[in-house]
């Protein structure tokens, strides 16, 4: 063989492991694209997955706020509602007719009293609790009539109601003191309404 031959032989052969070489290469870089292209997917795919929680998780946020939103507003009309309607209670004590009254201190004692023993404190302006009514509500604790309460020569502030002591122990019946009870149980109610 001569030399151009064996040069041409070599060259053949460089050429032809060259092609090979560069068909592996093309292979090899086929399939790293291929596989960077299903993981560039997959990071697509899992961007999208986040995004639409993300935006889940905000509207979720949102709705919270607007429903705590629109509880406390409902909450702030219905104490606005409350104090409307515990003004005109307690305006509505407050003009009781004689008998009225009357017959409303004469339950509430019987029902407050412990002993029947107790001393009755009533506001300083008031002249329909009485010696008469207080030997009424005696007579109404027992059918023999031994209650043994005593009108106080202490008046005090409370407009309207009383307040029972015996010893240090004090009961208070006053209208400011029912209503805030009564409307203390009230807000209770509506705050579990609130928050169930």
């Amino acid at each position: 063989m001569e030399a151009e031959q064996v040069i041409e032989k070599i060259l053949s052969d460089a050429r032809a492991e060259a092609g090979k070489i560069a068909a592996e290469a093309r292979q090899r870089e086929d399939a790293e694209q291929s596989e960077l292209d299903k993981k560039l997917e997959e990071y697509k795919s899992q961007t999208s997955e986040l995004v639409t929680q993300k935006a889940a998780d905000e509207k979720a946020h949102i709705l919270a706020a607007a429903r705590m939103e629109i509880a406390k507003a409902l909450l702030a009309e219905k104490r606005a509602v409350l104090d409307e309607i515990f003004d005109q209670a307690r305006n509505k004590l407050g003009s009781l007719s004689d008998d009225d009254y009357r017959a409303l201190m004469t339950k509430l004692m019987l029902q407050a009293a412990e002993t029947g023993e107790e001393e009755v404190l009533i506001d300083k302006g008031d002249k329909r609790i009485n010696r008469e009514l207080i030997a009424e509500v005696n007579r109404g604790f027992t059918p023999a009539g031994k209650g043994a309460l005593k009108l106080s020569e202490e008046k005090l502030a409370i407009q309207g109601g009383f307040i029972l002591r015996r010893g240090k122990v004090k009961t208070n019946v006053s209208f400011g003191v029912l209503l805030d009870q009564a409307r203390k149980e009230m807000e209770i109610k509506l705050a579990k309404e609130m928050f169930s």
